[in-house]
């Protein structure tokens, strides 16, 4: 269907959304928000339009969610909730920008509910982004530096104001905790994107850039090697990390990343193929790998790597007791394929899990339900696995997915400890809050757990079907005021650091995004008289060349993203 423009002039503020739908519906949709809006401003009495705005948003939420309420959900719906979020944040980063908000009052800090579980419904996968090309061998060709004022003078601490990407399983509370905001609407935050991808960039404080602040981007663009440094100007042309607050409420797709061959030969074949980067079934939206960490903040649940054969097939054995006709046949198979001695036995068994129809996966989400209780009480050492089975089966009935905890590992991550996730890892996040770290890029092939598309010969062709379990990355010496999490990426590192009332040296050469997760801390080079003040929840970019000589001040926990090669 041929693209389609509808101008949005309303509450101040003009933006146009493009769209694949056609002039009368897109038009049809804003006489419903414009006069939602007009409802809400009347009853409401508000004036602030970032507030109506958010207000309206929320409202127009509860409509689709009651609406969806009278019948049985489907894929539709699901797809109709995650357009209206990503409308919504849209329309928001459009309002940051555009308009003045009215401060009429100081943000109260919410309580993080650790102990509050995930309401089972329909999830919305994450919104696809398109980020930026890394072209690793093109030479950035650095601009001069003003030589009436030398580099030394021009150094500065730049704060962030950061994107917030509401997909449908985030939370309402948690990030907006760690940001001590409100969130009245209620809309999930599901992260916080602090970098360059052109999805979601970060800006340079309107305190530190006047009235039209510059995108991070367009700040390096400048001087590439002056805040970048000659080497990562060379090899990257600007930062080649993107830094996340993740808050996972809800499970989010299982998938895997393509190391980077993979991706550059994936990329240049859709290319070929005609398929526009923004098409539903692209696999390959860059030409670049995303090797991630993830360290958590919070207690963290995922699924990582495929865990022993044997001990797979002993837990499907177990669970197949009872079972008949085509249920027991895909049982049989699917032990079949463990045992098979021809090929990889990860790679036969996917290929059968993928084989069952919807008809015998439907079925055996209904059997995991009814067995759970009992095999919760008879199979005790497998309590997390029966838990987690049956929980995915209620929300992904008939997805393949639903059987992951019982052939990936179960991960439980306490605060502070981390899990590196390198190319052709099968994985998925469950529920936790943490702090992302990943390579600039959103090349992803799904295995289950998702309404989106899943090209499975594909993901058979970059998966690590070796037995694989994950190393838990602990934050070493907990008196100590610095740590370093080292996967083996050369785009990224993630360090954290504590003060505790004491000055602690940030021993980075940059550049770095820091973000700070608890207190407050007041940062300043060495023997020069202006500082930066950063608080709970904020960030900011820390550019090249200052090794030692950047002091951190205060009571804090911080954490840093720097490039991973020396």
């Amino acid at each position: 269907m041929a693209k389609s423009d509808l101008i949005i002039d309303i509450l101040g503020t003009t933006i146009t959304i493009t769209a694949d739908e056609d002039p009368e519906y897109l038009n049809k949709l804003l006489g419903k928000y414009k006069k939602t809006i007009d409802n809400v401003k009347k009853i409401s009495g508000l004036k602030d339009p970032l507030k109506l705005a958010v207000l309206t948003g929320y409202l127009l939420c509860d409509d689709l969610e009651k609406a969806g309420s009278l019948q049985l959900k489907t894929e539709d719906s699901s797809e109709a909730e995650e357009l209206t979020l990503g409308m919504i944040s849209r329309l928001e980063d459009a309002l940051k920008i555009t308009e003045t908000v009215n401060e009429e009052a100081e943000a109260e800090p919410q309580e993080i509910n650790k102990e509050a579980e995930a309401k089972p419904q329909e999830i919305s996968e994450e919104a696809e982004t398109e980020p930026q090309e890394i072209n690793e061998e093109a030479e950035a060709k650095p601009q001069e530096i003003n030589k009436e004022a030398p580099a030394e003078k021009n150094f500065k601490i730049y704060k962030l104001q950061n994107s917030i990407k509401n997909y449908a399983w985030g939370s309402a509370e948690w990030i907006p905790a760690l940001l001590e905001e409100k969130n009245l609407s209620r809309i999930p935050w599901a992260e916080l994107w602090m970098g360059v991808n052109p999805a979601g960039p970060s800006r340079i404080m309107p305190d530190d850039a006047g009235e039209n602040p510059l995108l991070l981007s367009e700040l390096i663009e400048k001087d590439k090697e002056f805040y970048l440094g000659k080497e990562m100007a060379l090899n990257f042309g600007n930062l080649p990390f993107l830094f996340k607050v993740l808050a996972a409420a809800k499970p989010l797709s299982i998938q895997a990343h393509p190391n980077l061959i993979q991706a550059r030969e994936g990329f240049e074949r859709e290319n070929r193929m005609g398929i526009p980067v923004d098409a539903p079934n692209r696999n390959y939206r860059n030409p670049n790998h995303k090797p991630e960490i993830i360290c958590a903040l919070l207690p963290f649940l995922a699924l990582s790597g495929f865990r022993k054969g044997k001990e797979t097939a002993f837990i499907l054995e177990i669970l197949s007791q009872g079972s008949e006709g085509a249920l027991l046949s895909g049982f049989e198979n699917l032990l079949f394929a463990l045992n098979s001695e021809n090929e990889n036995p990860y790679k036969a068994f996917l290929l059968s899990l993928f084989g069952l129809n919807k008809d015998v996966l439907k079925t055996l989400g209904l059997f995991i339900k009814d067995k759970s209780p009992s095999l919760q009480n008879d199979f005790p050492e497998y309590k997390n696995e029966w838990k987690l089975c049956s929980l995915l089966a209620g929300l992904y009935p008939g997805d393949p997915g639903i059987l992951a905890p019982i052939y990936l590992n179960i991960v439980e991550l306490s605060p502070g400890e981390a899990m590196f996730i390198p190319a052709g890892v099968l994985h998925s996040y469950i529920y936790g809050l943490g702090m992302e770290l990943m390579a600039d890029s959103d090349n992803v092939l799904r295995g289950g757990l998702t309404s989106k598309n899943m090209d499975q010969d594909e993901l058979m062709e970059i998966l690590n079907f070796s037995e694989n379990i994950p190393e838990i990355l602990t934050k070493g010496d907990p008196s100590s005021a610095w740590f370093t999490y080292k996967p083996l990426a050369r785009e990224f590192k993630l360090s954290v650091m504590k003060g505790q009332g004491s000055p602690v040296t940030f021993p980075e050469e940059g550049p770095s995004i820091v973000f700070i997760s608890n207190g407050s801390t007041e940062i300043k080079e060495e023997d020069k008289e202006d500082s930066t003040v950063l608080k709970k929840g904020e960030s900011a970019f820390i550019p090249y060349g200052k090794k030692g000589r950047i002091v951190f001040s205060g009571s804090f926990t911080a954490y840093s993203a720097s490039a991973g090669f020396p």
